[in-house]
């Protein structure tokens, strides 16, 4: 059987990030439709799953990379600023992230060194802060 499908998808696009995407906005219409009963709902429900398999089934391979390309521009402001915070956030627990009170520049400061004199490596500002 799985000889079968693997033949069956070869020639064919997959999935990629925007259908992911799709995947992810149908299910939220799915539960948003176990609250709200709605027809409107159940044709966005229906219409979202008849594109994401038209996406995944289809043998246009450069048209759907175009499409994912086009999509992963447009998100590329929303997704970096994610992965900064989740950067920032994995940090915290060996670091301190300040902000000069000069500049705002951010800095990062170990911690569990005490109170420390931090020296901005942008505007040069000293300020005492507690790591």
């Amino acid at each position: 059987m799985k000889e079968k499908f693997i033949r069956f998808m070869q020639g064919r696009y997959g999935t990629d990030q925007l259908n992911k995407m799709l995947l992810i906005v149908t299910l939220v219409c799915i539960v948003l439709s176990m609250f709200f009963h709605s027809a409107i709902f159940e044709i966005l429900i229906l219409a979202l799953l008849i594109l994401l398999y038209f996406r995944m089934f289809s043998r246009n391979i450069p048209k759907r990379y175009a499409e994912n390309q086009k999509y992963l521009a447009m998100t590329a402001g929303l997704r970096s600023k994610f992965l900064k915070k989740k950067n920032e956030a994995s940090q915290l627990k060996d670091y301190h992230i300040y902000k000069c009170p000069n500049c705002k520049q951010k800095i990062r400061i170990p911690r569990g060194k005490g109170k420390i004199m931090v020296r901005c490596p942008k505007c040069g500002t000293e300020f005492m802060k507690k790591s």
